[in-house]
């Protein structure tokens, strides 16, 4: 069975990841607004009726902005941690609130969502692995280094959303104050384009079949410089701008049962072919 999976944002203005699967829906991230994410999916033909669940990474506004709206609205299990949740600040309804731990496995449906921790300069931040049916999509963001756990979970991926938030030079010259650069390039802050590759080249399975360039600064990064780094080194896996600004179009990720767990195919769906989802 396949997986099917779109950005619905990507940046600092807010982060939002449709994963599905025939049946079921989560999302990762609810940092746009309600009306954005149905406006968004309603373009690509994706039916909020198929989301049972929202997996929360971090408090950060650009990741939970439009969380309680959503939620409240299509009455959605959001999966939190406790202290993510005391740091949000947000009035949740308290039978919606689901919590996980560190290394937890959740099932929705025959969804699984694997969350493992990242370092990134939030209370309790998470990244997630959503499997289902021996496909693996990776959303990894807003992570300052690449840490065991993170380059373990990559290697399973046949398709993820991996940051690619600055370009070091364009950091080196941009306006930002010095504490700000030294915020993102930290541990603790966010991965560049080089630190990206690195982990895409030397890591990357052989069924890996999409990545996802994901979180771009609007100052400090330009897609053309990402994309083209990327694709220098990407051989058969397509390489994708999750743009900050609008939605990806939906992607099908499959392994065919005739072949190894190795052998990958996915492929770009038009709205209209995803209607019947």
């Amino acid at each position: 069975m396949p997986l099917f999976i779109s950005s619905l944002n990507s940046g600092s203005n807010g982060n939002c990841y449709y994963i599905a699967n025939d049946e079921d829906a989560v999302l990762v991230d609810v940092g746009i607004s309600c009306r954005e994410v149905e406006k968004r999916m309603g373009r690509l033909g994706l039916s909020m009726s198929k989301v049972r669940a929202i997996f929360i990474s971090h408090e950060h506004s650009d990741h939970i902005r439009g969380l309680r709206v959503l939620a409240k609205k299509h009455q959605l299990l959001i999966y939190i941690t406790p202290k993510t949740f005391v740091y949000s600040r947000l009035a949740l309804e308290s039978h919606l609130i689901r919590s996980f731990k560190p290394f937890d496995t959740i099932k929705i449906g025959d969804l699984e969502i694997y969350a493992f921790p990242k370092s990134h300069d939030a209370i309790d931040p998470h990244s997630f692995l959503v499997s289902g049916d021996g496909v693996n999509i990776g959303v990894f963001t807003d992570i300052g280094e690449v840490c065991e756990q993170v380059i373990s979970n990559f290697q399973r991926c046949h398709a993820v959303f991996l940051e690619t938030n600055y370009d070091d030079q364009l950091l080196d010259q941009g306006n930002y104050p010095y504490y700000l650069k030294h915020r993102i390039r930290g541990g603790k802050g966010h991965l560049s384009n080089k630190k990206a590759l690195d982990l895409f080249i030397s890591h990357r399975p052989s069924y890996l079949s999409h990545v996802f360039l994901s979180h771009l600064s609007a100052n400090n990064n330009c897609p053309i410089i990402a994309q083209d780094l990327f694709k220098e080194h990407a051989d058969t896996v397509d390489v994708i701008l999750a743009p900050r600004d609008k939605e990806t179009s939906v992607y099908r990720i499959e392994t065919h049962e005739l072949e190894s767990t190795t052998d990958a195919e996915s492929i770009a769906l038009s709205p209209n072919r995803v209607q019947q989802l």
